[in-house]
């Protein structure tokens, strides 16, 4: 699987942005995941717990890559396969399990992050929000972070359809078939919103870094004012 873990800062938005195509572990279609598939729509319980079992790391750790608390992350989990077990009479079993549970993952973690900013935004009108005056003594949170965190920033800032490509092509390995498969779109159009996310992608870090800098730039002029 691409990864950043262990890179230097500068390297990160460059090296795990440049991964070639590589088909994700676990993730071909195998008559015993058909049998399994059919068992479960049929409605036995066994069958459907050893899917769970085959995926739940894997939808994990995608998840993850979203959201960071990891008990946020675990309901989430719990919510994905739940769904999946009400929605199995839906499933076109002359497709793939993997991808459709992939793309309901992600659509149920989206529906999540949509909630929580309606709710921050709600919040700023409220009147306890108004008279919340900011610690001036509260420290710059990017001195505390590591790189994975100001990855996780970054790609916030990258929009939710991008941003979905990049993820599961770069950072968990999917093939360019499986991302297709997952987001039901065609080839050429991940290829073509890959190479414009990686785009986006490294537009963000460096204004992040540029930020930084002037930021830094700022408080030493302060500090020797």
């Amino acid at each position: 699987m691409p990864g950043i873990t262990g890179m230097s800062e500068s390297d990160a938005p460059h090296h795990w942005l440049d991964a070639q195509d590589s088909p994700p572990e676990g993730d071909v279609l195998s008559a015993s995941e058909v049998r399994l598939v059919h068992s479960a729509r049929a409605g036995d319980q066994e069958a459907f717990r050893e899917l769970v079992q085959r995926y739940e790391r894997r939808v994990f750790r995608v998840v993850n890559r979203f959201i960071t608390d990891p008990d946020t992350v675990a309901d989430l989990l719990q919510e994905i396969f739940l769904r999946a077990w009400e929605r199995l009479a839906q499933f076109d079993t002359s497709r793939r399990f993997g991808p459709w549970l992939f793309r309901m993952a992600i659509n149920l973690t989206y529906d999540h992050l949509r909630r929580v900013r309606r709710r921050i935004r709600w919040s700023l009108f409220s009147d306890s929000s108004r008279d919340h005056v900011p610690d001036p003594e509260v420290r710059d949170p990017r001195v505390e972070l590591d790189l994975s965190q100001e990855v996780q920033l970054v790609l916030a800032e990258v929009p939710e359809a991008y941003r979905t490509v990049l993820i599961l092509r770069d950072l968990e390995g999917f093939c360019t078939a499986d991302v297709a498969a997952v987001t039901d779109r065609s080839e050429a159009t991940i290829r073509w919103r890959l190479a414009e996310a990686r785009r986006m992608f490294r537009e963000a870090w460096e204004r992040r870094e540029r930020r930084g800098r002037r930021d830094d730039s700022d408080s030493s002029a302060e500090n020797t004012g």
